[in-house]
């Protein structure tokens, strides 16, 4: 709708390409490859100066390489993890894009490091969150006081997630309350479903927790916390640049788990956005069996007893890092691209 705002014109409804899960896209894979067949087709018979693919990497780095094979110049904002897994799908991305956009600047040093032209340009959620903020206000919007002590559960936005990580996060806040009765816990869920999910779980496991469930809101709880519990993924990088302690605790079904293990390999030490940025364990990561209540409540408590001055300095430095006017970069980096001979 904002891109529409601005005159953007749709080929396509943005819903029939956002799908998830292996069982989804299987199901809608006809529908998928005939779009994806009919944008190359239209882009080539109508070139633009520039294709720019906005993440999605299975679906646009093969709209993408037909299009630079046309000679019309391609662009892929928000590189593939890569870095991560899969490696060498990097020859894949070199031969389809004349320029990646990098959010985080580790991705720009491994591209460097294959010669595959990439630009870093910052992430936008660095631009959208000040650098320093008052967490007052995000108390007072959720009835907290300002010498509450306040504990933030963010379970996940997919019913997997939810379901998997709930009951151990809410025995983990339950520890807490229980040795602090007077902590508050506040709990965001995305919408009424995963609402409805997590309140099954938290009546069967522990009905008398004290807790404050939000609709959405994750942003605001995580300005009012002084610590927070929470699965992996972007919500990491948001709790960071709000300058939170944080523990990270994450489990797949074993079966997944196993079959990741065994077909691909990891190239990294950490999986969580702020160790990552750093290089080093600034927040404790636990998962599959390391996810369980007595690793998380020994790793929260201190944190809810301290001040974490340090740890916070450190947030801020890697937030003045990525924070570069994303948007600004981007378009610049992609006016020289086209620009260019």
């Amino acid at each position: 709708p904002k891109m529409q705002a601005q005159g953007c014109k749709t080929l396509f409804d943005m819903d029939e390409l956002s799908v998830m899960g292996l069982v989804e896209v299987l199901g809608r894979l006809p529908r998928l490859l005939k779009i994806r067949k009919q944008l190359v087709q239209h882009f080539i018979d109508n070139p633009p100066d520039v294709f720019i693919g906005i993440d999605a990497p299975d679906f646009n780095l093969r709209v993408e390489k037909p299009l630079k094979d046309a000679g019309i110049k391609t662009v892929q904002y928000v590189s593939p993890s890569v870095w991560a897994w899969r490696e060498k799908r990097i020859h894949t991305i070199s031969a389809a894009t004349n320029l990646v956009l990098a959010l985080l600047p580790f991705e720009k040093e491994f591209y460097d490091k294959h010669q595959v032209p990439c630009t870093f340009v910052g992430h936008t959620l660095a631009d959208d969150i000040a650098l320093e903020h008052d967490d007052s206000q995000a108390r007072s919007q959720l009835g907290l006081n300002a010498d509450d002590k306040v504990l933030a559960l963010l379970p996940g936005s997919r019913g997997s997630e939810v379901g998997l990580l709930s009951e151990t996060y809410i025995k983990t806040a339950a520890q807490l309350q229980a040795q602090n009765p007077a902590l508050k816990v506040v709990v965001p869920l995305v919408n009424e479903k995963r609402k409805a999910q997590f309140i099954a779980i938290l009546n069967a496991t522990a009905p008398s927790l004290n807790v404050n469930l939000l609709d959405g809101q994750s942003n605001l709880a995580m300005q009012a916390a002084d610590a927070i519990l929470l699965a992996s993924g972007t919500a990491t990088l948001e709790g960071m640049l709000y300058k939170k302690p944080m523990v990270v605790g994450y489990k797949i079904k074993p079966l997944s788990y196993w079959i990741f293990k065994t077909l691909f390999t990891f190239n990294i030490k950490y999986f969580s956005l702020p160790n990552l940025l750093a290089d080093e364990e600034l927040v404790p990561e636990f998962l599959q069996s390391e996810c369980n209540v007595a690793n998380l409540t020994a790793a929260l408590t201190p944190m809810l007893n301290s001040d974490n001055k340090e740890l916070k300095a450190r947030f801020l430095a890697i937030h003045e890092k990525i924070r570069l006017d994303a948007s600004k970069q981007a378009a610049n980096a992609v006016a020289e691209l086209i620009n260019a001979n």
